[in-house]
């Protein structure tokens, strides 16, 4: 399992990559304030650095118990950002709609929009952080009966 520290390193990074992407992206995509949808951004950035940790935490214990192992297959990998989108998505469309002013409608559109994005980009730095910082629990399960050492 990956430690607290390498856990609070990739929410960070993963959040301050998708700040520096998404911000300027969503201002001109919908025409808003680049100041207004700078603060949405760090708010929702907030949001989902808590989500992230607390999200991953949980899907990895489950993984490990469910398979004995973190590594994650396509369709997992697939499975945990609709996940973790999902569950944040439901949290942020109020935040939207409150602060930009805008009815919820409009603000679901602003919320798949940054859904769609972060699917994206939740797949690829996931598959990228994985593949420079390994996760030792990632390896293949031992056969039964054979113990990890023996490997």
């Amino acid at each position: 399992m990956r430690t607290t520290k390498d856990r609070i390193r990739q929410a960070v990074l993963f959040e301050s990559i998708g700040l520096l992407l998404s911000i300027p992206l969503a201002a001109v995509a919908f025409g808003f304030d680049l100041g207004k949808t700078g603060v949405l951004g760090v708010a929702g950035a907030t949001m989902a650095t808590v989500w992230n940790y607390l999200y991953n935490l949980l899907f990895d214990h489950g993984l490990k118990r469910l398979t004995g192992s973190t590594r994650k297959s396509l369709a997992l990998r697939c499975l945990h950002a609709l996940g973790f989108e999902f569950g944040l998505m439901l949290a942020f469309l109020p935040v939207i709609a409150w602060w930009m002013g805008i009815g919820l409608l409009e603000a679901l559109l602003v919320d798949v929009a940054f859904v769609v994005f972060y699917l994206v980009y939740a797949f690829a730095f996931t598959w990228c952080y994985d593949t420079v910082f390994p996760d030792p629990d990632a390896r293949q399960p031992a056969p039964s009966g054979q113990s990890q050492q023996a490997r």
